[in-house]
């Protein structure tokens, strides 16, 4: 199996599972984890042999979502770590897929939310009352954990990027 296969079956999917993971159990997506995207993305458009001007729009995309993400973390719409990823994902799908990924995370972060209104509408299960995760997600005041949107709508694009198609060489 090659070295940019592997990266893109598994560095990527592998982050945006923890991304989910982290974002549902301590409402937090790490930096570490953001970085690791871009400097994954950086050595995948290397072994890939991308070309500049392809790597520049790339940027471009990931730098159009941070601003615009950024702004949405600003207003307290947002987590910043939501922005981190969103911007982190924008690098690896450019503008190929940059729409399909956004609306895509739109359509699953309004079921996300529903649900978790749902959830919090009713009391918490006995069960879930020591699990500190399950009590911070039923909070009324907390925010909803969207980078589990972000991350499953990031898998559902993948395939359709040309990151994918050039990894798997079609």
């Amino acid at each position: 199996m090659s070295l940019p296969l592997v990266a893109v079956l598994g560095l990527f999917p592998f982050a945006m599972a923890y991304a989910a993971a982290s974002d549902l159990v301590s409402m937090t997506i790490s930096n570490r984890l953001c970085l690791s995207l871009a400097a994954g993305f950086a050595g995948l458009a290397v072994l890939l042999g991308l070309g500049t001007i392809d790597i520049g729009w790339h940027l471009a995309a990931g730098l159009l979502v941070l601003t615009v993400a950024f702004g949405l973390f600003a207003a307290g719409w947002i987590g910043g770590g939501d922005a981190k990823l969103a911007a982190a994902t924008a690098l690896w799908f450019g503008f190929d897929q940059l729409m399909p990924y956004l609306a895509t995370a739109g359509i699953l972060g309004g079921i996300l939310t529903l649900l978790i209104l749902r959830l919090r509408s009713r009391p918490l299960p006995a069960v879930a009352e020591g699990w500190s995760w399950a009590r911070r997600l039923h909070a009324a005041n907390q925010g909803v954990p969207y980078g589990i949107a972000l991350a499953f709508a990031a898998l559902l694009v993948l395939p359709e990027t040309a990151i994918w198609r050039a990894a798997i060489g079609v």
